[in-house]
């Protein structure tokens, strides 16, 4: 397979998850958006290091895996707190709990 091959289906998960964060209301669905974004940033790093014959691709998409556990972990955390607040996961009342 070619380069241009792995761009493309990056390019097509980053732009699914702009509008993933872009058009949801759900914390937990922006989230996964969010991932869906990393993701395709990870495809990009391997594609480009296995185009290139080093390794420094791959480092850097564990790096990004594990960033994306910590996010995931803080997020999670804070969507729980807004539904313990709200009973809801909407990200639009989340205004509501200033205070």
């Amino acid at each position: 397979m070619i380069l241009n091959q792995f761009l493309f289906l990056s390019a097509v998960l980053f732009c699914i998850g702009v509008y993933g964060v872009l058009a949801r209301r759900n914390g937990v669905l922006v989230l996964a958006s969010i991932e869906l974004m990393l993701t395709a940033v990870n495809i990009n790093f391997i594609a480009f290091g296995a185009f290139n014959h080093n390794v420094a691709g791959q480092v850097f998409a564990l790096f990004v895996i594990t960033i994306a556990a910590a996010e995931v972990g803080v997020g999670l955390a804070i969507v729980i707190l807004i539904f313990r607040n709200r009973a809801s996961i909407a990200l639009d009342e989340v205004d509501l709990m200033k205070g």
